[in-house]
């Protein structure tokens, strides 16, 4: 089902789902498109914010860790898309290897790596996981919190090629976001298919480059429809390398952060929103999953916001803050949907009971329910009321999803160095 949507703004947002199904046919070749001059990432995750007077892509995953998440009854279609994604790109694949993150952050997330061992399997593959912890050195057996077990082995680098012991991959999927740097045994494989590419992970990639890349296409996607692309995308700022600790530092973000609130409030006046709105301020580079992030309604708090966190030097995007009027059961929730090659293949809500609706949800505490994509039954319904029916709720989710997903794959393309040189 869909959370109840408290707000009584849902005017722009059942608008917004009727011209989203009365262009599906437009939208959909619009896609397809898309996808003859640009490559897809090979997965993503898109979390979704629903104010009832705006829907917006506020993170795009490269390397999801929530598969686990995903219903059995999503399994199909996950399995699909993984076999057209692997048919195009090595249609003669036998081996996969699978490199998790070198010192899993939890249980719940190797439950997600062997819901892709899953799924790879059932796509005809023979699976084995390799491990970047140096440390390793003979195979490890890994328990499930729901039981059963993973094996994690050593990786073999020769000069030209990585595998595992008797098992030579020609394609190797990373599920590691390479947040401190690119390892040896990842540099120079010409051999063999990386995905997603190295320029992916967090050691190049930029979130401002995806929220530019976004807005271009935002605006492409909005003339398709004859809408505000506001109403789609999240408004950004971006400071260069600063020092929060230094008072010009915070004078860069304070400006931004000064700036587009009045844009925001622009936009609020424009649509007669009677709200109070707020930005984000949050690192450049890297996965925050919720840390770091700060919320600001006024660019005077900035101070009392950092309040005793430890200075850092980085550099920092200043985003429109979206809030979430989503509920289920009285906690604050928000769509996240998940995509392998060019297909929605599921997706759940992110539910927590003790954040607020301009807060962050990617937090400990937060809960996910599935949410139904996965059903035949669950196919878009021309015609129906807006906001009555949930499969044209989630199609407009996807929608939304597959195009900060296009997103990406124009930001790896701007982003693809010509010649790769690792320390």
């Amino acid at each position: 089902m869909v959370p109840h949507l408290v707000t009584a703004l849902t005017g722009p947002i059942n608008e917004l789902e009727q011209r989203v199904l009365e262009s599906m046919p437009a939208i959909e070749r619009w896609f397809r498109l898309e996808w003859m001059e640009h490559t897809p990432p090979f997965y993503c995750a898109v979390d979704l914010r629903n104010a009832g007077f705006k829907l917006a892509p506020v993170d795009c995953d490269l390397f999801p860790g929530g598969f686990h998440n995903l219903t059995p009854d999503m399994l199909p279609l996950a399995v699909q898309a993984a076999m057209a994604a692997i048919e195009k790109i090595c249609p003669e694949a036998k081996n996969l290897l699978l490199i998790p993150e070198p010192q899993p952050p939890s249980s719940f997330y190797l439950a997600s790596v062997q819901r892709l061992v899953e799924v790879f399997t059932l796509a005809g593959l023979n699976v084995r996981l390799g491990s970047l912890d140096a440390a390793l050195t003979q195979p490890q057996h890994v328990a499930l919190p729901g039981g059963g077990e993973l094996l994690l082995e050593p990786l073999q680098r020769t000069r030209r090629r990585l595998g595992l012991k008797n098992f030579d991959p020609c394609t190797i999927l990373l599920n590691t976001e390479l947040t401190q740097g690119v390892p040896k045994a990842l540099a120079g494989l010409h051999e063999q298919y990386l995905l997603p590419p190295l320029h992916a992970g967090w050691t190049l990639r930029r979130k401002a480059q995806h929220l530019r890349s976004y807005e271009e296409l935002a605006k492409k996607f909005a003339k398709l429809l004859g809408m505000d692309p506001w109403l789609i995308t999240p408004m950004h700022a971006h400071c260069g390398e600063v020092d929060l600790a230094e008072p010009r530092g915070l004078d860069c973000v304070r400006h931004h952060a000064d700036a587009l609130l009045g844009k925001i409030r622009r936009k609020y006046k424009e649509y007669g929103i009677n709200e109070r709105p707020f930005v984000v301020v949050k690192p450049d580079q890297g996965a925050s999953g919720g840390a770091g992030v700060l919320t600001l309604r006024d660019a005077k708090d900035l101070d009392a916001a950092l309040g005793g966190a430890a200075a850092r030097q980085a550099a920092m995007i200043v985003q429109e803050g979206v809030p979430t009027y989503e509920r289920m059961n009285d906690a604050v929730a928000e769509p996240v949907v998940y995509m392998i090659d060019r297909y929605v293949v599921g997706g759940f809500y992110r539910v927590h009971a003790q954040r607020g609706v301009d807060e962050s949800l990617a937090a400990p505490g937060s809960r996910y329910v599935p949410l139904a994509f996965a059903s035949s039954t669950q196919l878009p319904r021309r015609g129906e009321k807006p906001g009555a029916s949930p499969p044209n709720r989630f199609y407009m989710y996807g929608v939304i999803g597959r195009l900060a997903m296009a997103a990406a794959s124009y930001e790896l393309e701007a982003t693809d160095p010509e010649a790769e040189v690792y320390a």
